[in-house]
């Protein structure tokens, strides 16, 4: 059998405005508590909803994403706070027009254009090599920012040997 597996995890770094939020959630809800306490009993109520509001968005902010390479098929889900999973993206290899690493002269024609769509599933650090695959998508084109081993692109290559710019 010629089957392909490829599992990668890639962990999201924290962007400095996600911190901010971070922090403006949890002092927002320490301020309305004890605001609460000390000032007005009614302001305990916004204490309450900026609880409410903590639970379901501090857990988008911590993020990890999931490529799982199988066959020709690129199947990408988003961790949240290592307890929820969402699938964000599929793509097939026959549908890629290109595959390059991410400062290649390959994309040039790609770049600054308001029509395509760009997703980015990677650590969002400078120092890790990013790889962009352009992908035609319900006749519109996506720009995917990625974070791929050399297996799997060796196994794209594989499939597609005429799309991947090394």
């Amino acid at each position: 059998m010629n089957d392909s597996y490829r599992e990668i995890m890639v962990k999201r770094n924290t962007p400095p405005a996600d911190v901010v939020k971070k922090v403006g959630l949890i002092g927002g809800t320490v301020l309305f508590f004890v605001a609460g306490i000390l000032v007005n009993p009614l302001l305990l109520l916004g204490g309450v909803a900026m609880i409410v509001a903590c639970y379901f968005l501090l857990p988008g902010l911590d993020l990890e994403y999931e490529y799982l390479y199988v066959n020709g098929e690129l199947d990408i889900d988003k961790i949240m706070a290592k307890q929820k999973r969402k699938k964000c993206a599929t793509y097939q290899v026959e549908q890629m027009e290109l595959l390059a690493p991410a400062g290649s002269h390959a994309l040039d024609s790609y770049r600054g254009r308001r029509d395509i769509k760009v997703r980015d599933f990677t650590s969002l650090d400078p120092n890790v090599p990013c790889w962009v695959m352009v992908m035609n998508q319900e006749e519109k084109k996506e720009l995917v920012k990625l974070e791929l081993d050399p297996e799997t692109v060796a196994e794209i290559r594989r499939l597609a040997p005429r799309k991947v710019v090394q």
